[in-house]
């Protein structure tokens, strides 16, 4: 089962120009000529490059002084979450109510000294803005919870929560993910008592497109998850729904996987006010739902 990988974020030593930014996430070897960061970047640095303008560009175009904001987790909201931080401390940004989605989100606003307080149920937020593994080009659909997560840590379940109750959201990616007919894992939260069953229905509801296999805690993944299936802090099993052939919609799909008996949730994001913050070689495009011009 193929997996995101997630760029490590060790901390490094940067080169400083006149106009210091303390990018904790961006390798050494990226430099910057725009936005006073810079010098030089490597071929291999691009993408990483090109994902912080995105970064960059989520927060200054849509977080305004006095909001409620939702940091996601992920490659990408980890550098918003530190360019937010800047604006923070240089002023350009004030009274901002920071709002996390998991550990990870907690830890990169800590480090980025933003005062932050975990997601609840009810809480109103003005924005947010979360990494996509995947888009739907059109409908903006998006999926999450591709990412390995650890036995007893909390699923995707609150960073999904958080991100539909904002009034507007951003998807931060590269254009390699966002895609018409997408393809891969959709992660599905079952629960745990009779979930083969569950995981058959879904076999026969999706069959001919998709294999469905339980997530393991470590080791080689299989069918049935080997002998140390994935369990989440909320007690339930992760099932990877694997396409193998482009799916023509992720909205039908996440309404057929929430009518099966035993499914407690799904990695699927479908929003009325959602943009899509796309990096591509040197640009980055800001997309509306169900558009595809910048606006």
């Amino acid at each position: 089962m193929t997996r995101a990988s997630v760029p490590s974020s060790a901390p490094v030593q940067l080169r400083l120009c006149p106009r210091p930014r303390r990018i904790r996430c961006l390798p050494a070897s990226v430099r910057r000529r725009r936005g006073g960061v810079a010098c030089s970047a490597s071929a291999a640095d691009a993408d990483v490059v090109d994902l912080f303008d995105a970064a960059k560009l989520t927060v200054d175009k849509f977080v305004k002084s006095g909001m409620v904001v939702g940091l996601g987790s992920g490659p990408a909201s980890a550098l918003a979450v530190q360019y937010l931080g800047t604006r923070l401390r240089r002023g350009s940004l004030t009274g901002i109510v920071a709002v996390t989605s998991s550990v990870l989100s907690a830890s990169e606003a800590d480090m980025a000294g933003i005062r932050a307080s975990s997601y609840q149920e009810g809480t109103k937020i003005d924005f947010a803005f979360a990494d996509a593994e995947v888009i739907e080009e059109g409908t903006l659909a998006a999926v999450i919870g591709r990412r390995k997560i650890e036995s007893g840590e909390p699923s995707f379940m609150l960073e999904k929560a958080m991100v539909k109750s904002a009034d507007k959201l951003a998807f931060i990616t590269g254009s390699d993910k966002y895609l018409t007919g997408v393809e891969g894992s959709i992660p599905v939260l079952v629960k745990s008592g009779n979930w083969i069953d569950t995981a058959e229905e879904i076999d026969d509801l999706f069959l001919g497109d998709a294999e469905v296999w339980r997530r393991p805690s470590f080791g080689t993944a299989g069918p049935l998850g080997g002998d140390h299936p994935l369990v989440t802090k909320e007690g339930h099993h992760v099932l990877d729904v694997i396409f193998t052939t482009p799916i023509p919609d992720l909205g039908q799909v996440a309404e057929k996987l929430e009518k099966i008996d035993g499914v407690v949730d799904h990695g699927i994001i479908c929003s009325n006010q959602s943009f899509a913050v796309i990096a591509s070689k040197g640009e980055v495009q800001v997309i509306e739902e169900k558009s595809s011009v910048i606006p």
